[in-house]
């Protein structure tokens, strides 16, 4: 057969039933990427003689004598393809996976399909952007800017891996090949709770190219947490690579390491496995009940209360709330839920690990590759010389890649075999053993003075953390922040983190946050409109502001700074503007129409220790080089660092270059997670920076006889009082006295201060069909100095489109024996372009921040008033109050048939 891709001529003749987007990449064609293999998500999107397909569904014979064109042959070397610089200049695109899929798709459109994009692109999904920023790209918008020397804070520069992004050329974790490569693909159990008895791997080893099969009892027996902290001992050791016990429907039993995916699979069907199945249970207070099935034995030091499946507990209170309470003219109770949520980020986990000069190279999707390497080294007792683990651009990660996933198995086979492994995911093992958000129940209890004056705050926090402890713990301990945000003598908090057997939970954006932000401020919706106050107002009566204590799980001393009114400021910004759009009409006489509000408050990083190193060099060639080890998977930290170091040593960004997230070529970093990648890694930039100019300009000052003080840089030079002195001259100066102009800073996670978010909506629900359509949407953020404007915005859309997928459409399904019934895209559906609205963002300046240049992180904390909000604007609307989420139409219209609502907005 012969195909023509990008204007090349191939002889090759692809494998039987072989799709075209498998066959494209072998051909070396990497920009075609899988996020789903069904069709769904669009991110494999090919022209076939000019017209789009997805190729993970296109057979590859059907493009034999016809003229295929991906991302790489779309423009010319130096001259993009106009849609390839609009998408850069929007930018529309935040981790890039799906871009090139994006740019595919648009390409083509008409302008008719330009002005109906929620049906033209319907093909392809999105899961960093929400869209809007997709939506300028298409239309032409420009948002990139270009940063004078030294003015680089501030200014909406393009990310420095832009072009490549919107072109093809930025490399994935797996666009590569090596040579001799072997596959790894592993059995999952069909059991939520079973004791393997044996594995009778002879028909698995039959199978040509067939080369090993792992169980328990060939991997290092050491307990250890997939979860990624600088202090692992905040997480349970509770897990084995592979184990003989089965603790949930999907966890591996067993590795089958092939030539092929195909033969692995293959090996994986015809392993024998018999099991003792053994008593299960999945609903958390069921768990804690006596007698429940007990998920990990007596002997295991980290559970605190084995006989009820209890993780960890925390009980906290300041003051008395029973007397609060009995203070109280009004007491409001209810019991709120949240369900599983899927990151579905559309790079699933993959890792890839090789032999180098007696080294193994691990390289992977992750957001630490620092941590991981710690845990590999541990795993495989390896000394830290003896291992290398680093990132290409990772396709998104939202918490999921804050867990060592597919490293331990590639590791493994390759220091067995000492052959190159990989390990990619499917789409359904993301979803059925991949860490969702924890699902969480939370009794909320408030009591009130006639003035809305807040007496008691009570709060009970049931959390499955489904059959493994990762992140368990710390996210219940996160969730204290939301009684933080109010003003209250009487705080209680009791939080449980359960064992169940279902899928291990682990961190989401929002970190725990998210689902009691969704309670508590539900819960004071629901308390003002006892009150018969506007909920805006209670609100402002009740939060903090500065000078009052931040007081959550304990009222002792810690290191958060609150100087600043943010808060109110982001109330008030959203009050306005739901009053200034009041009158947008509803769609019909059928629709009821409301609005709801709600906040939150979010530490500028955890409360464990973050450390984050950075390395800035003025090289030979008069580029700085920025060596930080923070990944870059869309949460923008690269352009963010890029702006600092530019900012502080005169330059512009272009006169940066950036090496990250390789743990041969930078400095030690906790990851890119709580917004730390920007208030850690960024300080650490900051002072790195700081450090080399503050070098070169002593330098210059001596060589010139100049007092520093009256020294300045440039964009390539030093001015040193009336004289000017060239970079060029300097360098070379220096290495005539082997001097380097380098430096290397640190930075820790403490002293951290709050970041502030309010969100609004308005909406109409369908009285007959339980529709629910967002007329409005409003978000504002106190997000201290804003080092990237165009940047800080697209994460807020980002934040505000996940979060309404978690209120609207997405459900992690489990039927009665645990096992999920819609492992895949289509079915558990995240939003598409037509579901998600523009939402406005409102800016706060604030300078009560301690990280760089004052700046505060907004990738996480801004998903958390939104499902909160969404559910108090139908409660508005409809005059019924959803506690359980997600409000799909099904669910709203059979509370609003039984009840027969009135509309009271």
């Amino acid at each position: 057969m012969t195909y023509s891709v990008n204007g090349r001529e191939f002889d090759r003749e692809p494998a039987p039933g072989q799709c075209l987007r498998t066959f494209l990449r072998e051909l070396g064609h990497f920009g075609v990427k899988k996020g789903c293999d069904a069709g769904d998500c669009g991110a494999c999107t090919v022209w076939l003689d000019g017209t789009p397909v997805h190729s993970c569904i296109t057979p590859a014979f059907r493009a034999d004598g016809h003229e295929v064109t991906t991302i790489e042959g779309l423009g010319r070397p130096g001259a993009p393809h106009p849609m390839q610089r609009q998408f850069e200049d929007a930018p529309g695109f935040q981790c890039g996976f799906c871009t090139a899929g994006m740019i595919m798709t648009s390409a083509t459109f008409t302008e008719d399909q330009k002005a109906d994009l929620p049906r033209a692109l319907k093909g392809n999904l999105c899961r960093c952007t929400g869209y809007r920023a997709i939506e300028d790209a298409v239309k032409g918008v420009r948002a990139v800017e270009t940063a004078e020397p030294g003015k680089a804070v501030g200014t909406s520069v393009g990310a420095p891996a832009g072009h490549d992004v919107v072109t093809g050329q930025a490399e994935f974790t797996m666009d590569t090949q090596i040579d001799g490569m072997l596959h790894l693909k592993v059995l999952h159990s069909p059991h939520a709770h079973a004791r393997i008895l044996s594995v009778d791997k002879s028909a698995a080893l039959a199978v040509p190219g067939v080369h090993r099969v792992y169980t328990w009892e060939d991997v290092p027996r050491r307990r250890f947490t997939t979860a990624i902290h600088t202090d692992h001992l905040v997480d349970p050791d509770d897990t084995y690579v592979l184990d003989d016990t089965v603790r949930f429907a999907g966890q591996r039993v067993a590795a089958v390491l092939g030539d092929t995916v195909g033969a692995a699979e293959e090996g994986c069907r015809r392993l024998a496995v018999a099991y003792e199945v053994l008593p299960a249970v999945f609903d958390p207070e069921a768990a804690m009940a006596d007698g429940a099935p007990q998920l990990h034995g007596s002997h295991d030091p980290f559970v605190r209360d084995p006989a009820h499946n209890i993780l960890l507990e925390l009980h906290s209170h300041i003051g008395d709330v029973d007397a609060g309470f009995a203070a109280a003219d009004v007491i409001h109770e209810g019991t709120y839920s949240t369900p599983r949520v899927q990151h579905a980020h559309l790079e699933t986990h993959g890792s890839i690990a090789w032999m180098e000069n007696g080294r193994l190279n691990v390289r992977t999707s992750s957001q630490s590759p620092s941590i991981a390497k710690v845990k590999l080294e541990y795993l495989f007792a390896l000394r830290p010389d003896q291992l290398r683990v680093f990132c290409k651009r990772v396709g998104g990660g939202f918490g999921g890649k804050q867990e060592v996933v597919a490293e331990d198995l590639v590791a493994l086979a390759t220091l067995d075999t000492g052959r190159p492994t990989c390990l990619e995911y499917t789409r359904e093992e993301e979803f059925t053993t991949a860490s969702p958000r924890h699902p969480m129940t939370l009794t909320v209890k408030l009591g009130a003075k006639a003035d809305g004056t807040l007496t008691a705050v009570q709060v009970r926090n049931v959390s499955n953390t489904g059959a493994y402890g990762n992140h368990g713990g710390e996210t219940v301990y996160a969730g204290g922040a939301a009684v933080m945000i109010y003003r209250c003598p009487n705080k209680k908090y009791d939080a449980y983190s359960v064992y169940t057997n279902t899928v291990p939970s682990g961190a989401l954006r929002g970190y725990g946050m998210t689902q009691p932000a969704f309670a508590v401020e539900s819960a004071m919706d629901e308390l003002a409109r006892a009150l018969h106050l506007d909920p805006l107002e209670l609100r402002r009566r009740n939060i903090v502001r500065p000078g009052d204590p931040l007081v959550a799980l304990h009222d002792g001393p810690d290191d958060v700074i609150f100087t600043e009114d943010g808060l109110a400021k982001c109330i008030d910004l959203v009050g306005d503007a739901l009053a200034r759009t009041a009158d947008r009409p509803p769609p019909g006489p059928q629709w009821l129409v409301g609005a709801g509000v709600a906040s939150s408050l979010h530490e500028t990083a955890p409360p464990t220790e973050h450390l984050s190193e950075a390395w800035v060099t003025l090289g030979n060639d008069l580029i700085y080089e920025l060596a930080v080890g923070t990944p870059e998977f869309g949460e923008g930290t690269s352009t963010a660092h890029v702006q600092i170091a530019a900012n502080q040593l005169g330059t512009t960004p272009s006169r940066i270059r950036l090496v990250q997230s390789d743990t041969d070529r930078t400095g030690f970093d906790t990851g890119a997670f709580a917004s730390a990648g920007l208030f850690v890694a960024g300080n650490a930039v900051l002072r790195a920076a700081n450090a080399v100019r503050d070098r070169i300009l002593e330098f210059a000052a001596a060589h010139t006889g100049v007092h520093v003080v009256m020294c300045t840089m440039d964009d390539d030079g030093v001015v040193c009082g009336d004289r000017r002195v060239s970079l060029a001259e300097l360098v070379a100066l220096a290495r005539t006295r082997r001097i380097r102009f380098t430096a290397a800073r640190k930075a820790y996670g403490s002293p951290r201060s709050v970041t502030s978010n309010t969100q609004g909506f308005r909406v109409a629900v369908h009285r007959v069909t339980g529709e629910i359509r967002i007329l409005y949407s409003v978000h504002a953020a106190d997000v201290g100095v804003i080092i990237n404007p165009a940047q800080v915005r697209g994460q807020v859309e980002g934040g505000v489109a996940q979060g309404i997928g978690f209120v609207l459409t997405e459900n992690h399904h489990l039927d009665d024996s645990g096992v999920m019934v819609n492992p895949n895209l289509r079915n558990y559906r995240i939003p598409t372009y037509a579901d998600i609205p523009r939402t406005e963002v409102l800016l706060v300046g604030s300078a009560d921040s301690v990280g760089p240049m004052r700046a505060k992180g907004m990738a996480e904390c801004c998903i958390n008033p939104v499902a909160p909000a969404l559910a108090n604007a139908v409660h508005d609307a409809t005059g019924v109050r959803y506690r359980a989420l997600p409000l799909t139409p099904e669910r709203i219209y059979g509370r609003l048939s039984a009840e027969q609502p009135v509309s009271t907005g």
